[in-house]
């Protein structure tokens, strides 16, 4: 199993709580990289959004892209995998950043390429929002293109969205970045299948993953492609010495209130096509992450992921709340356990 976290470029992760104790500072998130790496983490996802989804409109947000540049220059082993959502970065520019982070992150950067959800966000900031199938026939042939510069010099491309004509890309990546992505609808699915390396999913029980890997392995099967590299799964984890402790905090931060935090959440579900129904309590934090049920002691939480890995997913993105020291205490009480057992 490989242990990621969700880098907090929002501050948090909790829709009910106020104040959870993660700053939105770069120090803060160098600190907490530097302590992932030191007890046993190997990834870091770094999402992207311009609008904060955890506490509104208002609240701060961190550029991805920026945010995971200055980590590759103050850590040393953990892959760097940042958002990517090809209707905000023109692709010939996305691939030169790129190429120009990877190098400074000496072959650990990575891409998760989302089709984008937030139409709300997209017309504050100017963004064409198309529909729903439309966003992953986008991402599919943006993918091409990005392998195309990465590799040909001059690159030519005539498609449906994008037109390039002997273009020049250099340098080019030493190590070509790996490609994740996630989706749950048919669209989502097939386009994924077809140009991803990775499969992303949101939280969900191990009956849940289980169908999933098996669709999207078979799926990349009649495709004649090699099976995905990775299965990652995001989930929220709470580890206490009791589990008495652990409900109580699960009961805390779950304690709904309806306000600002919760103005996406309409957009969320009518502009995706999910294969879960989810309610506000599930809302409570981001990407379904209590549904995995990582709540507990540490040998009950272990426990709980080896169940995941028995059915193949072997990458978990994990977020914790308040973030530094809920991850330095995963890392040294949890990690070691699952490590042992999948000896």
């Amino acid at each position: 199993m490989r242990f990621g976290y969700w880098t907090p470029v929002f501050g948090g992760w909790l829709r009910n709580v106020e104040n959870e104790g993660t700053p939105l500072t770069f120090a803060h998130l160098a600190e907490i990289a530097q302590t992932a790496e030191r007890v046993g983490f190997d990834l870091t996802l770094v999402p992207e959004l311009n609008l904060n989804d955890i506490r509104g409109f208002e609240g701060p947000t961190f550029d991805a892209w920026a945010t995971t540049t200055a980590l590759a220059a103050v850590t040393s082993s953990l892959e760097l995998m940042v958002a990517l959502r090809p209707s905000y970065h023109p692709p010939a520019l996305a691939a030169k950043q790129a190429a120009t982070i990877q190098a400074i992150a000496k072959g650990r950067f990575t891409l998760n390429v989302v089709s984008a959800w937030w139409a709300e966000e997209a017309r504050q900031y100017g963004v064409e929002f198309r529909a729903h199938d439309d966003r992953y026939a986008l991402t599919a042939e943006y993918v091409e293109v990005l392998r195309g510069l990465w590799t040909q010099t001059p690159y030519s491309h005539h498609g449906t969205s994008f037109d390039f004509e002997g273009t020049y890309l250099e340098p080019k990546p030493e190590v070509q970045p790996l490609i994740y992505a996630g989706g749950e609808s048919e669209a989502g699915r097939a386009a994924i299948a077809g140009f991803a390396d990775a499969y992303l999913s949101h939280g969900g029980t191990v009956d849940e993953l289980a169908t999933k890997i098996a669709d999207m392995q078979a799926r990349r099967a009649a495709l004649g492609r090699e099976p995905f590299e990775h299965f990652g799964m995001a989930a929220y984890a709470i580890v206490r010495d009791t589990e008495e402790e652990a409900q109580a905090e699960l009961e805390r931060i779950t304690d709904v209130q309806h306000g600002a935090a919760y103005e996406s959440y309409q957009d969320f579900v009518s502009k995706s096509q999910l294969d879960t129904v989810i309610d506000l309590k599930d809302y409570s934090v981001s990407n379904r992450g209590l549904r995995p049920g990582f709540v507990g002691t540490p040998a009950q939480v272990a426990a709980r992921i080896l169940e995941f890995e028995a059915v193949g997913v072997d990458t978990l993105l994990l977020q914790f709340s308040p973030a530094l020291p809920e991850l330095e205490r995963f890392g040294q009480q949890v990690i070691p356990l699952v490590k042992a057992s999948s000896i």
